[in-house]
């Protein structure tokens, strides 16, 4: 793989300001946050107010944990426009969340808001070892989802060349890296798998491509999968984090020479994480629930946004921002099965490391009776035959049963058997009855 460490010059000066000079930036930006949100949207007018804070009561940074929480049911009560902060003719784009139930959330920018979405995510790309004059192939979904054109502007913004090529046509997708020879991909890693199988149908070495970077995001992935990605295309596997809610992708990054967590682009977002349970704020280096405060947002600023997700912040290390750990998973996509709590990426782990079965599996929920009963259904590898699979499958239930505690079926099939993602992928299928 290609050394695509940073140059000297090529790092905003905030990336590696002090920690001071960081803090205090944050408070002046934060402060005006409180104030503008308070001012301009009757939500947190109420939700202040409430609580008992005023925007002058915010005089330090751990003055934050004295404000409340904003959920993803408080955007949708507020549905479309509720909380927006300026005039809606200030607004210049909406995009909406990709979720499947209830009502979307909506978010707004106005053009600066727009201008440091392609700020962060210009830096995400640099980050990641993508270069001005580097060609990008974009394959994140365009439309209400963030992803696509979040990533396009942030390319263009850095000086790179973009194929917006979008989702879906897979074929083409392969088409278009071998003709145009890009350096840089951006797509979910669900989608990634799916490209990967199809060059090798098409009998084309994926390790042969011009690809040197993938930067893969939306959904949780883990150390294995990136080992699995490029052992597979020769490339630099690199995560990037983001939300529609707080602003999209480029939320936070990892650094390609170090690949050790992703640095938070904390001048623009604040970060905590909290015990979900009891809601009260951790220290640096424990595990939780990521909350975001945004920090120069207009159109719809946020203010301590329980995200879901579970990580943990770590100090600096390629940058002077505070990391957080790769997402382990989402408390609304945690699965209790007979009082143990797992997570698709605990199984993804337990997969990778089988040599006979492919990283394409889904973890089927069933009941029968009283009783809940899951069934990861994964593909053999296309090299490995169906005696030698069967055999790694009940490998797999017996990691499974040993590493995470639990009794679960596992199915191999055939390879193309498994519902392929041009998107997030559907890791849990939920079959239970009122479910």
């Amino acid at each position: 793989m290609h050394d695509l460490s940073p140059r000297p010059g090529d790092l905003e000066p905030i990336e590696t300001a002090s920690v001071d000079e960081l803090r205090g930036l944050q408070l002046e930006r934060l402060r005006w946050t409180v104030r503008h949100a308070y001012e301009h949207v009757p939500h947190y007018t109420a939700a202040l107010d409430a609580v008992g804070v005023h925007p002058d009561d915010v005089t330090d940074l751990s003055d934050l944990a004295r404000l409340p929480f904003t959920t993803k049911a408080d955007l949708r009560e507020n549905y479309p426009f509720g909380m927006f902060a300026v005039p809606r003719e200030q607004v210049v784009r909406v995009h909406a969340s990709s979720g499947t139930t209830g009502r979307p959330t909506v978010v707004g920018y106005t053009r600066d808001d727009l201008d440091s979405w392609a700020a962060v995510m210009a830096r995400s790309i640099r980050a990641s070892g993508g270069r001005a004059g580097h060609v990008l192939h974009n394959a994140y979904g365009y439309g209400l989802f963030t992803g696509g054109l979040g990533a396009h502007y942030g390319a263009e913004r850095l000086g790179c060349t973009v194929v917006p090529v979008s989702g879906g046509m897979t074929e083409r997708q392969v088409q278009l890296i071998c003709d145009f020879s890009p350096d840089v991909i951006m797509v979910t890693p669900s989608y990634m798998l799916s490209i990967v199988d199809e060059m090798e149908r098409q009998g084309i070495d994926p390790r042969s491509t011009s690809l040197q970077v993938g930067i893969f995001g939306a959904e949780p992935w883990t150390n294995d999968m990136r080992h699995e990605m490029e052992q597979r295309l020769d490339m630099h596997a690199v995560d990037i984090y983001g939300l529609s809610e707080v602003m999209g992708p480029g939320v936070a990054n990892e650094c390609v020479e170090t690949k050790d967590g992703l640095h938070v682009w904390e001048d623009h977002f604040y970060p905590e994480v909290i015990d979900p349970v009891t809601l009260e704020v951790l220290p640096d280096g424990e595990r939780g629930e990521l909350v975001l405060t945004s920090l120069t947002k207009q159109a719809m600023p946020v203010i301590r946004y329980r995200t879901r997700d579970l990580t943990r912040l770590l100090p600096g290390t390629a940058r002077t921002m505070r990391r957080m750990e790769k997402v382990t998973g989402r408390t609304d996509d945690m699965i209790i099965l007979r009082g143990v709590n797992l997570f698709p990426t605990q199984i993804e782990e337990l997969v990778l490391a089988t040599a006979e079965l492919s990283p394409h599996f889904q973890c089927v929920l069933d009941r029968h009776g009283h009783l809940d009963e899951m069934t990861v259904l994964v593909e053999r590898r296309g090299s490995a035959s169906l005696e030698d699979a069967t055999q790694a499958g009940a490998r797999l239930q017996q990691a499974v049963k040993s590493s995470i505690g639990v009794t679960v079926g596992v199915d191999v099939v055939d390879p193309d058997t498994v519902e392929r993602s041009v998107g997030k992928m559907r890791r849990i299928v939920d079959r239970r009855r009122g479910r």
